[in-house]
């Protein structure tokens, strides 16, 4: 059985999304995921939230985590990891807990959070996935030598919305078969298909807002 899911989602427990974890299982079910993961801003409380309601679609745990040069997404994390440790360092306490090592967004010029080039080919040896589309990026270019170096050495290619507001959920996601593990699941991904569409640019927009709008609320 084959398995359609986002691997890139964010909960209102990042401070740039609006999607709460009470709402993602049901706009998931509506457009056809059977899992998601989640992927919150340097904190797994989103993931505990929506596990603890023991819901019907697969909620892989993962983080993306700022480092010291840029974001990095942990996979089948236990617990979260801290935030502004060295990509190496990060990559570290990823594989502690058993986890896979994924680069989120690298070729958005646009977005300062991206990985360093040179901290991603430091790492070309350490990463199991890649994500060659983000349906956030507005300006993306492939730094194809340096993707051809990380599949090279076994990073397998991945998409995600990177959702941050409900209409973003699914619109990029991979079709796998069903896993029992992150070495399955890896393995699994390396003859899985994917879906790839853009979200509005409008969604950009709204975001921006978020951060300010909550500092505000909170006195921050």
């Amino acid at each position: 059985m084959k398995l359609k899911i986002d691997l890139h989602v964010h909960t209102s427990h990042s401070p740039c999304a609006l999607l709460k974890p009470s709402a993602i299982e049901g706009i998931a079910l509506k457009r056809g995921l059977d899992g998601i993961a989640v992927t919150d801003h340097n904190t797994m409380d989103g993931y505990r939230e929506i596990i603890g309601t023991s819901p019907s679609i697969t909620v892989i745990p993962a983080e993306e985590i700022r480092t010291s040069q840029g974001e990095i997404t942990g996979y089948f994390l236990q617990e979260p990891i801290p935030a502004l440790l060295s990509p190496a360092e990060t990559v570290r306490e990823i594989r502690r807990q058993g986890g896979l090592v994924a680069i989120p967004h690298p070729f958005d010029t646009l977005r300062s959070s991206r990985i360093s080039r040179k901290s991603l080919a430091g790492l070309t040896g350490s990463i199991d996935m890649i994500e060659v589309f983000n349906a956030r990026d507005i300006r993306r270019s492939v730094d194809r030598e340096l993707l051809a170096s990380c599949l090279q050495h076994g990073a397998v290619p991945i998409v995600g919305s990177d959702a941050h507001l409900g209409i973003e959920l699914g619109r990029a996601c991979m079709v796998i078969e069903e896993f029992r593990s992150p070495a399955e699941f890896l393995d699994n991904l390396k003859t899985a298909d994917s879906v790839a569409r853009r979200s509005p640019l409008w969604v950009h927009l709204v975001t921006k807002c978020i951060k300010p709008f909550r500092k505000k609320k909170t006195g921050g």
